[in-house]
Formats: structure tokens, C-alpha cells, sequence
């Protein structure tokens, strides 16, 4: 079996990424609940810093569905923030045997149907991430309002190794 933990970190090298800290909750709940060997992580915003980086819709009238593929991609690396601070750390993503499932809010403009475009800025990351582990199911929801006012929304589940 090839060593996971050197294929991660080197990918997250060779993407230039470094995870921020977990995000921390903007209400009453965790940011992550483990059920045995499956991590779910709470809804994600596209947050840097601290600051909401995108917020109003997609589609017509609003973002184009490139801006919030980009949004998507860093709920994703928010949503693997949470995980590696649940896991000790980020050598705990190692330990990630299948990222099982992502869903993901899109806030869409009227008529905006592209909403699984948007969702492939975070599902194409984790790929780069995981490799054939990164590889999900997902939902691409499109909404009226999401919190904050955020462009995009997503959680996350994965199964880790003992």
C-alpha cells in the first residue's frame, strides 16, 4: 500500500495549500460530528481569514458560475480544516480511507441551473487532494438564501481509517 501520508501532505504541497484553522462556528452547533469511522462536517462558508469571500448569488445578474467554483473550492478546504482539527491535526488526513459524500448549497439568481458547475470547484479539489479517495456522491442544490449571504454552502462526510 502506498504511504497515504506522504501522498497527501505532497499534495497539498504541490497545490500550494496550506489548511487554515477550523472555522469556528457562527451559532449553536460543532463543526464536526464523528459517528465511529465517518466525520461529518457542518455547512462550510467560502470563509478566509475570517471574512465571507463571495456572498450574493450565481448566475444571472449575479457571480459568474467560475467565481463560485472558486467559492466551493474553498468551503472544501474549510470543510478538510474541520476534519484535520477533529483528527488532531493535518497529518490526521491521512487518515482519510473515501470521502463518501458532499453536498452543496448554491445561492442562485433566477433561472441559474448550473449549480453542479459551481459544486465542481470543491469535488475537482478534492480529487487533487485524495486521488481516487477523493472521488464522492454528491447533491448540487440550488437556494434562495443561505446564511450570511453567502454565495455557497457545503458539508462534507468521510470515512477515516483507525
Amino acid at each position: 500500500m502506498a504511504d497515504k501520508r506522504k501522498s497527501v501532505t505532497a499534495r497539498l504541497a504541490e497545490l500550494g495549500v496550506a489548511l487554515p484553522p477550523c472555522p469556528a462556528p457562527l451559532g449553536a452547533y460543532v463543526p464536526t460530528v464523528r459517528d465511529g469511522g465517518l466525520i461529518y462536517t457542518s455547512g462550510m462558508l467560502p470563509m478566509a481569514d475570517g471574512v465571507l469571500t463571495l456572498t450574493g448569488p450565481v448566475g444571472p445578474g449575479g457571480h459568474p458560475a467560475e467565481r463560485g467554483a472558486e467559492a466551493a473550492r474553498l468551503c472544501a478546504l474549510n470543510a478538510l480544516a474541520a476534519i484535520a482539527a477533529e483528527l488532531g491535526g493535518v497529518e490526521g488526513l491521512e487518515r482519510v480511507a473515501r470521502v463518501i459524500q458532499v453536498t452543496g448549497h448554491v445561492l442562485s439568481a433566477p433561472g441559474f441551473a448550473d449549480q453542479p458547475q459551481v459544486l465542481n470547484g470543491a469535488s475537482d479539489f478534492l480529487f487533487q487532494v485524495f486521488g481516487e479517495r477523493g472521488r464522492h456522491t454528491r447533491m448540487a442544490l440550488g437556494a434562495a438564501a443561505l446564511p450570511r449571504g453567502a454565495s455557497v454552502e457545503l458539508a462534507v462526510v468521510v470515512r477515516v481509517e483507525p
